[in-house]
């Protein structure tokens, strides 16, 4: 099976965003891609939270998920929106990051918001609080697909390996990683933390990625480190996107998961253990 890899460069500016976006997707069925992933925060990304309640939309109202499903039905493909920002009703205002796959017919197969929030200090002049504008969410999913069971995480939930265990237990083959990894970070840690977490769990892993500078009406300029990843289930490196905007293309074979698993079958050596 095909799987295609969107790389994007995307701005504060959700409409100016969509036609890019949609693009490539088009560009990718055309190749005779069945699965396209896109990035973390495929239709705005924004770190001045009045700009975003301007630009946002909620779920049923955002124009880049009702394009996107449409795309997804037009083309017959399984589509994964590595994410959305979008409006929520909740109290104290926070948005949510929340990640769509689309089935060939245009329904939402499932749904999933960004568990872990990236609140850390890069460096002295370098401060992200993702937790000020978003409310993380609370639940693993996992989607049934004609390629495999479907594990979805974003972005900053890789530094966590305990989710992507959880979901390879429960039968995940395939984990998506979509994101807006930063450029600093990203050149440290971004290859080893999904080769890890490939190796780990004897699963794919499919990394869509934001690259490069992002233009913004307002707010701070963000930078990102593109390198849009596939590893294999034996942590093999199948394709890097570099920073250029555009396509990864990748072919995924379900057998491959079953064959690192009964090589190395860590997932069923789980130990109880007292301490620290």
């Amino acid at each position: 099976m095909k799987a295609a890899l969107l790389q994007l460069s995307v701005s504060d500016n959700p409409a100016a965003n969509l036609p890019v976006t949609r693009g490539l997707v088009a560009e990718a069925a055309a190749a005779g891609a069945e699965f396209v992933l896109t990035p973390e925060v495929t239709n705005c990304l924004s770190s001045d939270r009045v700009h975003q309640r301007e630009v946002l939309r909620h779920e049923e109202e955002d124009a880049t998920l009702s394009a996107l499903r449409q795309d997804a039905a037009d083309k017959g493909i399984w589509l994964l929106i590595g994410s959305l920002a979008l409006l929520t009703h909740d109290e104290d205002g926070r948005f949510a990051n929340r990640s769509f796959l689309i089935a060939p017919d245009g329904t939402i197969a499932a749904r999933y918001d960004k568990i872990h929030m990236f609140d850390v200090n890069v460096s002295e002049t370098e401060q992200y609080r993702e937790s000020a504008g978003y409310r993380p969410g609370t639940r693993a999913v996992i989607a049934e697909t004609p390629f495999g069971r479907a594990g979805l995480s974003v972005c900053y939930d890789v530094r966590f390996p305990a989710l992507y265990r959880r979901l390879a237990q429960a039968g995940a083959e395939v984990l998506t990683v979509p994101a807006a990894f930063n450029d600093t970070t990203g050149a440290a840690h971004w290859h080893a933390l999904l080769q890890a977490r490939a190796i780990e769990c004897g699963a794919y892993v499919l990394a869509p990625a934001q690259t490069g500078a992002h233009a913004a009406h307002n707010g701070r300029p963000r930078r990102t480190f593109g390198h849009s990843l596939a590893v294999s289930p034996w942590g093999e490196v199948l394709a890097d996107g570099g920073t250029n905007v555009g396509i990864t293309y990748v072919d995924l074979t379900r057998d491959e998961v079953a064959r690192a698993r009964a090589r190395v079958p860590s997932l069923t050596h789980d130990r109880a253990f007292e301490g620290p």
